[in-house]
């Protein structure tokens, strides 16, 4: 008998369309690609691969969308958290160059592929804006405008004035304005991106753990349970897409790159629905709303015009009603027209997060790849590098794809750092606190 799986509360598994989970993996199969992970980067890949004809198998060890894919707070953001598109160039040369201009191309990428495969999701791309919580943070954003537009990034900048009228609120100083952005219903879009997956073609088996993987002659190997049944799956290409979640459902899956990430702790929730006179006045347009602070104010409206925001916290005790009170305070704070709202729906998962914030793409052997740290931007970059991944094991040429190869470097003291990591954020609302040198 097949046992149901625990799928994470959230508003979005209230909301998003129902989906059973497939049948676990019960024999073994061959094919030609097989694919570790259920989340956007995975069914990414798997949709490119299905579509261009190719036999593609996708494994989930919970269900299509499980971790972190169906819990974030669904902002589709065209640029990374601290990694400026110069620093890419630097650092990768022509590949980083081509690695900045699929960032900036990466929110219009997903909105396309939405409405090419006609998937329900929520989607709304009227933009995403990163205001400047201080005066100082306004010449950070001049210069990120500056830098994307050499990229080809469509931004502007906009001033106190503009961003006030955008906002509904005179609390920040000006910011950046990407109009390719926008939110999604993220257990949603995951739905609908496995079910155009099957539409063309490809399988998905669900609840189906994967326990190990290598490279044999010339096939990989892949070995699968779920309960007591144990199978295989032979491949000539592997995509390992399990990000955050890496070490959590098999940790001697992929040790090396599990240790090379800090899984980090992120909290979303969402308000009652706002009053038509508050939506008319706060956020008038519905961008998607990610501030320049380190402890980060986060928001945007969903389908239901209730406010999806989040946090962190430090500390222990009864985190849901400290991290509630938390981020309604910092709501009432920016928007005085707010009283602090009710949170009706709080949830949390990880997002996983590197020393430098760059996001790593590493080749773990002939035609088998991974990429991993989406350090807080894995709606629209896990979607790009899913169809970039999928390009390079279908035999395009890597030296002209998107795809900075660098080995694995697993984090000093990793079992530290986990427990640690959360006082990370004390350094940045210190560094909150000053003006940047620029």
């Amino acid at each position: 008998m097949q046992s149901p799986v625990s799928f994470p509360p959230s508003l979005w598994a209230d909301t998003a369309p129902k989906r059973p989970p497939n049948a676990p993996l019960s024999s073994p199969i061959e094919t030609d690609t097989v694919i570790i992970g259920g989340g956007f980067s995975g069914l990414s890949a798997a949709l490119h691969l299905a579509k261009a004809g190719r036999d593609v198998v996708v494994l989930e060890g919970q269900a299509v969308g499980w971790g972190a894919s169906g819990r974030n707070n669904g902002q589709v953001i065209p640029t990374l958290t601290a990694a400026e598109p110069d620093m890419w160039v630097a650092r990768f040369g022509e590949t980083g160059r081509k690695f900045a201009e699929l960032i900036g191309a990466s929110a219009g990428m997903l909105f396309d592929k939405i409405r090419d495969e006609g998937i329900e999701a929520e989607a709304e791309q009227t933009g995403w804006f990163q205001p400047a919580h201080s005066p100082g943070r306004t010449k950070l954003s001049q210069k990120r405008v500056e830098a994307w537009t050499r990229f080809g990034l469509e931004v502007e900048y906009l001033d106190r004035a503009a961003t006030t009228a955008l906002m509904g609120t005179d609390h920040w100083y000006g910011g950046m304005l990407a109009p390719s952005g926008g939110h999604i219903n993220p257990l949603a879009l995951a739905r609908g991106l496995a079910g155009a997956v099957e539409r063309h073609g490809g399988k998905i088996f669900e609840q189906t753990r994967v326990e190990s993987y290598a490279h044999t002659g010339a096939e990989w190997v892949v070995k699968t349970t779920h309960g007591t049944v144990k199978s295989t799956v032979k491949a000539r290409a592997l995509i390992l897409a399990t990000n955050a979640y890496t070490g959590e459902l098999s940790p001697g899956l992929a040790q090396r790159l599990a240790r090379s990430i800090i899984p980090v702790h992120s909290w979303q929730m969402s308000t009652e629905p706002l009053s038509d006179n508050l939506r008319a006045t706060l956020l008038p347009g519905r961008q998607a709303v990610s501030d320049t602070r380190g402890d980060l104010r986060f928001f945007r409206y969903d389908a239901r015009n209730r406010l999806i925001t989040g946090g962190a916290i430090l500390g222990g005790g009864d985190v849901e009603a400290r991290i509630a009170r938390k981020v309604a305070a910092n709501l009432a704070d920016s928007f005085p027209q707010l009283a602090p709202p009710k949170m009706t729906h709080i949830w949390s998962g990880y997002l996983s997060m590197n020393w430098d914030r760059f996001p790593r793409v590493h080749k773990l052997g002939p035609n088998g790849w991974t990429w991993i740290g989406c350090n807080g931007r894995g709606v629209a970059l896990g979607n790009a590098l899913g169809r970039e991944i999928a390009r390079a094991v279908d035999g395009e040429d890597e030296r002209g794809l998107a795809l900075p190869v660098t080995e694995p470097h697993p984090l000093p003291f990793h079992a530290i750092g986990r427990r640690v990591a959360p006082l990370y954020l004390t350094w940045l609302q210190r560094k909150d606190r000053q003006e940047p040198k620029l």
